[in-house]
């Protein structure tokens, strides 16, 4: 069972990497201690909760153990995978506790002698500085206790990985077959259909571009959108930094206690109080990355209910080193149906299109059953040309799909696959050969490939069973953290 692990141990050494957070990286192993029971439980496994405050410490360990900005830690795709993570370790903890696997003393030893941070700790005579591995296991909040389970309970994951991969898998002649079908040819010509050239022959009525528009007002409609004012403070290069850290303690505090004005934060701080209309959930148009109103944190903090509602100021957020921003909202102006006669062009052009695209269906439609009953037919197909899937030419998806479907049995043969929007697309399949000689870079490539999506495969099956095994249960969605304040 799992057989395609053991020839990809590589590769799921590097899935292990993103799933396990070591235990021993110098920011301790927090995640086996006792957790917060006061937070909202997210996920439950075996009956024991991850929780909210988890989730976003792990988050913040892990932004500060890649050097990364904080921001990061509070996105919500970036809190899934942290959940993920940890998930996934609670999994296999649980797999580890039911398989009741043991660690030997002498393993456990020889583990530890690899990490580099304990290998620095021998003295050059060969004895080991147990005061400085006390100081260096203090130093992150962590006794021996907690930093042997830790160690211990890796090893036991590798155990765990390593019982999934101790058998082999023959596969070579799988690869080979897989491969042999991505070089096979055929020959192709196509016949297109396209809405364009049936436009001329459309007129939609009055009634009819007035009855679209009513059926589908929400096509015409503006988003919703709001006018706000702001203020930034921004650190001069020559100021000294205790001076601005001060600056930004006043910014925040006084930009949320007075929090139904910026003008006394403006005015403490002598910053400009800036304007910008215009601003829809996806941030203000036409302005620079950079720009306060382009940052998502901001934009969201004015779409929350204290700022668009209350009418308060945004928390001071820090969109980059040294730049903190406050905002509010002037006016909000809700979603709006466009009148038909602004729109009138618009609404003519997407009836005349889908009309159009229709027409060119039903002429692929006719011309695919008179080629049925005569696939001989060339007329008006382009010349042919010989595509693989290892050279597809301009056939993608479905096109793909369906010439490569066909039996080899019935030549030659025709299928028709539809465009949505644009038309259809018939294909003539005349013949069918093999390549004279393979790549062999390329078959080498498709084996590792087939090796990597076999084993990925059994690897989230071995994950499903102990998922199911350890009674996975989701309490409450995750949800998009605070936003940020100076402090932070």
């Amino acid at each position: 069972m799992f057989d395609s692990v053991r020839k990809n141990q590589k590769i799921l050494q590097l899935a292990l990497m993103l799933i396990i957070i070591p235990s021993f990286a110098l920011f301790g192993i927090s995640s086996y201690s006792e957790f917060m029971d006061k937070e909202t439980d997210i996920v439950k496994v075996n009956g024991k909760p991850i929780t909210a405050q988890e989730v976003e410490t792990a988050a913040k360990r892990q932004v500060e153990r890649v050097g990364g900005n904080m921001q990061i830690a509070q996105s919500l795709p970036f809190r899934e995978a942290i959940l993920n993570e940890l998930l996934q370790q609670r999994i296999l903890g649980f797999a580890v506790g039911d398989l009741r696997l043991q660690v030997g003393k002498q393993e456990l030893v020889n583990s530890l002698q690899k990490i580099p941070q304990i290998r620095a700790l021998y003295r050059q005579d060969g004895t080991f500085d147990d005061v400085r591995f006390k100081q260096l296991l203090a130093s992150n909040g962590m006794n021996e206790e907690q930093f042997y389970a830790g160690q211990s309970f890796d090893l036991k994951i590798q155990q765990l990985v390593n019982s999934v991969a101790r058998t082999e898998l023959a596969s070579p002649k799988l690869s080979a077959i897989v491969s042999s079908l991505y070089e096979t040819e055929r020959q192709v010509q196509t016949l297109q259909f396209n809405a364009k050239d049936y436009l001329s022959k459309v007129n939609p009525s009055p009634e009819e571009l007035q009855s679209f528009y009513e059926a589908n007002a929400k096509l015409f409609e503006t988003p919703e959108y709001i006018d706000v004012e702001y203020i930034v403070l921004k650190a001069d290069p020559k100021e000294d930094p205790k001076t601005f850290n001060e600056k930004a303690d006043q910014f925040a505090n006084m930009t949320y206690d007075q929090s139904d004005s910026l003008k006394p934060a403006a005015d403490k701080l002598k910053l400009s109080i800036q304007t910008q209309k215009g601003v829809t959930r996806s941030g203000a148009a036409g302005v620079s990355k950079d720009h306060p109103l382009a940052n998502p944190k901001v934009v969201q903090s004015l779409y929350g209910d204290e700022a668009l509602k209350n009418k308060r100021n945004t928390e001071a957020v820090q969109i980059s080193p040294g730049v903190f921003v406050s905002a509010r909202v002037l006016t909000f102006h809700s979603a709006q149906i466009l009148p038909f006669k602004d729109v009138a062009a618009e609404v003519k052009r997407q009836v005349s299109q889908r009309a159009a695209v229709k027409l060119a269906n039903s002429a692929a439609s006719e011309k695919l059953a008179n080629l049925e009953m005569d696939p001989k037919n060339t007329a008006g197909f382009s010349g042919s040309s010989w595509i693989s899937r290892n050279k597809p030419g301009g056939l993608v998806g479905p096109s793909m799909d369906e010439v490569m479907s066909v039996s080899v049995n019935k030549l030659p043969a025709v299928v028709a696959v539809t465009n949505p929007g644009v038309g259809t697309t018939i294909y003539r399949i005349d013949q069918v050969r093999q390549p004279a000689s393979m790549d062999a870079k390329v078959y080498k490539a498709q084996a590792q490939q087939i090796q990597a999506l076999a084993a990925q495969s059994e690897f989230a099956g071995f994950m499903g069973y102990w998922r199911n095994g350890a009674d996975v249960k989701v309490i409450n969605p995750l949800k998009q953290a605070n936003s940020g304040s100076a402090g932070s």
